[in-house]
């Protein structure tokens, strides 16, 4: 919860246009370090100002669903850790979690960034399943957005592991240097909020508890693939309008800065060997 007087200060600042060092639509700086587990086919740390979110691949022969007998499949969660805030609490997921998990789920998916068919052993028989996890570090605000860069870079880093076709065993610990099937460019997810009758991106931690609407798009080289109405606010006509232009532009921006994020981090990688 908010205070009253938090709430408000939080209202007038922004019917202001006013942010602590940055503007309505700007966002945070963003770092990414890649390979942060040993145990994980790949692995990203994601931090966005303060907000900090871990993601883990790991992948395994499994059967594949009914209706895609020639497809490999993915699992998404997504577990607010209570060291993360101090609203988050043990045990099963929550709401929050379920809902976050599910947009990057819906946005890995939708943007066809895996090559689901390059993951079939055989079809109706075998595939290579996706298992793709994310913890939440810190909660500084915007851990949608967050998740959902820790999910690509945590793609883009993973290995194939070692398999042996005859005595059908998946060899953890000896990854191969073949890289997952993905699409060349980079998907991303991007949050708009609304206060008033002001639009703003990347909140913090203030900003995303006095927000009164949310608006999430997934972008995939400049077309909308996947998008999530919350919080009780409504947006009006003009409102969605301005957010569509804008967003357009920004998820351009937003791509590029992210596509550099995981270059450097991978280079970092790299010399770190």
């Amino acid at each position: 919860m908010i205070s009253n007087l938090t709430k408000k200060r939080v209202h007038d600042y922004l019917l202001e246009g006013k942010r602590e060092g940055r503007g309505l639509l700007d966002y945070r700086e963003i770092e990414i370090e890649l390979g942060v587990s040993k145990n994980a086919e790949g692995s990203a740390r994601v931090k966005v100002g303060k907000t900090e979110v871990v993601a883990g691949v790991k992948l395994d022969v499994t059967e594949p669903y009914t209706d895609h007998e020639d497809e490999g499949t993915l699992i998404t969660t997504l577990e607010l850790l209570p060291l993360s805030s101090p609203r988050f609490e043990a045990g099963p997921p929550k709401i929050e979690a379920i809902e976050i998990a599910r947009i990057v789920d819906r946005e890995v998916r939708e943007s066809k960034f895996i090559d689901f068919k390059k993951l079939c052993i055989k079809k109706g028989e075998k595939v290579w399943g996706i298992f793709l996890d994310i913890f939440s570090i810190n909660d500084d605000g915007n851990l949608l957005d967050a998740a959902g860069i820790a999910a690509v870079a945590a793609l883009r880093n993973a290995k194939m592991p070692k398999y042996d076709e005859k005595e059908d065993k998946v060899e953890y610990g000896e990854l191969t240097n073949k890289g997952m099937p993905l699409n060349k460019e980079t998907p991303i997810i991007l949050t708009f909020h609304k206060i008033g009758n002001k639009i703003f991106i990347d909140p913090g931690q203030e900003e995303e508890k006095a927000s009164e609407g949310r608006i999430s798009f997934g972008f995939l080289d400049g077309n909308i693939n996947a998008c999530q109405k919350g919080n009780d606010a409504p947006l009006k006509l003009e409102e969605l309008s301005e957010i569509l232009e804008t967003a357009e532009k920004k998820a351009e921006e937003m791509t590029e800065k992210i596509d550099k994020a995981i270059e450097k981090a991978l280079k970092a990688r790299e010399n770190r060997k």
